[in-house]
């Protein structure tokens, strides 16, 4: 298994209909749960667990998914407000050194992250197929649909979740 893209990378199709769209909705949707579940029983030590050599401990994982997603989540809002917003980026490797993500309880990030999936996903099951079709600039990435973009975080939250039940699994935790 490739420890860091333990279920590959994210793979958005040419053509996107709505049996993707659902199909992502409904990951979105499911994530926080699965994460919960993936972090249930963790001890602070197994928290402070890198998920593979070189990355990220879970507890940075756990507050980054509220982190990412929050940002991504404002940039899908500009896109449906605004012709072609430019994104910002998040810059999630200095948010992942800050002390909050380093040594922070989980519960708040879990929460956090289980609100902001409730959110988008009924922002997401208000829409029509055209508003998929509607972009993003990234300045280094180039315009991206909200299909786009929801297929990214749909992706997003399953991999991650995937570091963790990895990890317990080569653990034995």
């Amino acid at each position: 298994m490739d420890l860091q893209y333990p279920i590959g990378r994210v793979d958005v199709p040419e053509i996107v209909d709505m049996t993707h769209i659902h199909r992502w909705i409904e990951d979105m949707q499911r994530t926080p749960s699965h994460l919960r579940e993936a972090v249930q029983g963790l001890s602070q030590s197994q928290l402070d667990t890198p998920y593979r050599p070189g990355g990220w401990t879970v507890r940075q994982v756990i507050h980054h998914l509220p982190d990412s997603h929050a940002q991504a989540y404002l940039n899908f809002r500009l896109g449906l407000a605004q012709s072609r917003p430019e994104a910002r980026s998040a810059p999630i490797n200095a948010w992942a050194s800050m002390p909050d993500s380093l040594a922070g309880e989980i519960e708040p990030s879990l929460a956090l992250f289980n609100g902001l999936q409730a959110r988008w996903v009924l922002l997401l099951k208000t829409l029509s197929r055209s508003d998929f079709d509607r972009t993003i600039h990234f300045p280094n990435q180039g315009d991206r649909s909200l299909a786009t973009l929801l297929a990214i975080y749909a992706w997003h939250g399953k991999h991650h979740v995937k570091h963790i039940t990895a990890l317990r699994d080569r653990m034995g935790w």
